[in-house]
Formats: C-alpha cells, structure tokens, sequence
C-alpha cells in the first residue's frame, strides 16, 4: 500500500502524529511519503525520512500570549496560491498513492478528491467557526463561511480520523461538533505517539521534575517567565524546560539552580517518561503525548484560541489537570504545581489514561483500518494505470 501524508505545519503536534503514523506504517512495509513545510518539514528530515516541499496553507498569528483571529486569516489568505495547489496535483499524479492521509491541510483533501484518490482527514478541531463568533460582523461572517467550507471537506472524504481518546475520554469533546450523518465515517483512533510509553527509558531528572514544553511561537515565552518565577520559590521543586524553535536559552538570564533549559528537542518522550508534571500551552498534540505518558497537565493556553481553551477546560473538568492563564501570578502557579503534584488523584486519572492509551495503539488501529479498507495494491495494477 502506497500512502501520502500531507502536513499542517502549524504547530508541530500535527507532525508528530503523522512521524507516528509513518513509523507504523513503514515498518509493516508499505510505503510512505510526507509532504510538509517549514518546521514540520524541518522534524520529518530530521528524523531520518525523506519529504516533498508543499506550500503553507493556515497561518495562526498572536501577540503577548493572545492568538489573533484577524492577522491570522489575513496571512492565511496571503499563503493561498493556485501555484500550489497545481503542485499538490502533480505530486498525487506523481506519486499515484492508493490513499492519502490529510493532518489539518485542506488543500490536500481538496487535491485528493480532484484526482479521485481516496482521502482520510486527520484533525481534532470540528468547530472552527467558534474562533470567529462575537469578534464583529465581518468575521461572523467569515465564520460562516469557514463553516460551509469545512462542513464541506468532512462529508467529502472517505473517512475522519480522530487521534485522540474515544469518547467520554476525548480531550477535544468540546471542540467536536460533526453533523450525526457522519458517525460512520468518523473514527477515533486513540492517541497518535511516536513512541509507546513502554519503549522509552526515562531520561535521569531530580524529582519531583516539571517538564515544560512549547510550540514554535516566540510570544508564548511568557509562560516560560512565568514558570521561571514560580521556580525561584521552591527550590525544592525541580524544572526542565524544552523550548520551541522560536525560543533559545539566552532570552531568559538568572535562571535557578533547579532548572535545567534543554532547548528545543525532536524527541521529548525521555523527559515526559522521567517527570511528574507538564506545563504546556493548550495544543491538542502535547496533551496527548502527556497523558499518554500519564502524566497531569497544567495547561496554558492562548488567550482567545478557543480550541485550546476548550482543550484546557476539559482537562480541568476530568481531573487531568488544571486550566492556567497568563495572568496567573508565580505564586498561585507553584500551588497549583503543589496540588497537582500532591494529590494522588491526578495520577490515578492520568495513569488510566495511559493504560488506555498502550491498549488502544493509535498508530497500529489506523494502520489496520487502512489495511481493511485498501489492502495492497492487485498485481500488475499499476503497470496498466501507466499503459491508460
């Protein structure tokens, strides 16, 4: 079986889940091609495989911890190119996969469904026109819009992978919002991580270990600030910081004794297999590899990004974790790391998790699906494809 996995760059989470789907699916001998950009390119590389250079579709844009509705859909409107998607239709002739597997890039399932290519979408967002509602008429308006053309894509593919626990488990249940007609073709895989917990050998950190961890965006270094503050109070505490590609050490002077700032890292699960703790901000893909790894979360995330918001809130509701906001001042961080940390209850909840998240095997249960659905390609089909 020939797959192609197209890419949202935006965010790394959306390229770890795809590494690990390529993973599985390369090493049951199918073959596997990534089509990425910028950072997410950048990880597939740097993790040994090969990937085709595709244009940037969504742009997410924010200041000082805030994401911006508007600047965003303006740079994302900037990024369309009809150049790129004739690119995109090349590579489907090129490469005549049997299926394409689409993370959050639309263009790519528009691009599949041209080419009569079967096409699965990967995403765990259903219900983007919330990030427009009560932002003034034009985005309203936009919204609706972005509603029809999403609603659109969903009932076009042939399937809706989820990668995230099934339900009542989901992180993102407040975030899906798919019309009943669909249920069938939706499938929740359970988490997608890289790597199982059981495969992994802990990193040595002092305990009790925080670990925190953010995206690509530079204004989200206020967390780190913040986080830096609170560490300051209870030396007794200990820290590791891995730092998005954005953010290096040496923005942040007079760091304590019981930090350890790692700078940025493609392979986290080490650290998350050797801490009590993540701090993060809201992005569906680090809850996942959290909790997967059982571990709570202390979730910031971006002010008015409702997604992550909602991510953040469910944590809070299922005793996964804590909601956490950049105004929240050092001290009341480190009690909520105190709490968190103390109270067993937590971890019995995250270690469920975890539990699930072994049984499950996210990678494995979309490569059986795809398996069941497509097979390998008949004998001597493609050599007649070329003769047509």
């Amino acid at each position: 079986m020939k797959i192609l996995l197209f890419i949202c760059g935006e965010g790394l989470g959306h390229t770890s889940r795809c590494l690990a789907l390529g993973k599985e699916l390369l090493a049951a001998e199918h073959e596997v091609h990534f089509g990425a950009y910028g950072y997410s390119k950048e990880l597939v590389e740097k993790t040994g495989y090969s990937a085709w250079e595709i244009r940037p579709e969504i742009r997410l844009r924010g200041e000082t911890g805030t994401f911006e509705i508007g600047k965003s859909v303006k740079e994302t409107l900037r990024n369309l190119s009809p150049a790129g998607f004739r690119k995109l239709l090349k590579l489907i002739e090129a490469l005549d996969p049997d299926v394409v597997l689409s993370d959050g890039y639309y263009s790519g399932v528009l691009a599949a469904r041209s080419r009569k290519v079967p096409v699965y979408f990967i995403g765990h967002q259903f219900n983007m026109e919330e990030f427009f509602q009560k932002r003034g008429p034009l985005l309203d308006a936009a919204g609706k819009l972005v509603r029809k053309f999403y609603n659109y894509i969903f009932s076009s593919v042939d399937g809706i992978i989820v990668p995230d626990y099934p339900l009542p488990y989901s992180v993102n249940r407040r975030n899906f919002t798919i019309s009943r007609a669909l249920n069938e073709n939706i499938f929740f895989s359970g988490p997608l991580i890289r790597s199982r917990y059981g495969e992994v050998e802990a990193k040595t950190l002092r305990h009790p270990n925080v670990l925190s961890t953010i995206g690509a965006f530079g204004y989200r270094a206020a967390i780190f600030r913040k986080v830096l503050e609170a560490a300051k109070l209870d030396p007794d505490i200990h820290y590791t910081f891995i730092a998005g590609p954005e953010i290096v050490p040496k923005q942040f002077p007079e760091i304590p004794e019981n930090v350890e700032f790692t700078g940025f890292t493609d392979n986290p699960f080490p650290y998350y297999r050797g801490s009590d703790l993540v701090i993060t901000a809201g992005g569906h893909g680090t809850i996942m590899e959290s909790l997967a790894f059982g571990l709570p979360v202390l979730s910031f995330p971006d002010e008015k990004h409702t997604e992550q918001e909602n991510n953040a809130t469910v944590l809070e509701e299922a005793g996964y974790g804590k909601r956490m906001s950049y105004l929240t001042h050092p001290e009341v961080i480190l009690a909520c790391i105190r709490e968190v940390l103390e109270d067993e209850n937590y971890r019995r909840k995250t270690r469920r998790l975890m539990e699930l998240a072994e049984v499950l095997d996210g990678p494995a249960a979309v490569r059986k699906l795809l398996e069941e659905k497509f097979g390998e390609r008949p004998a001597g089909e493609e050599n007649s494809k070329e003769e047509t």
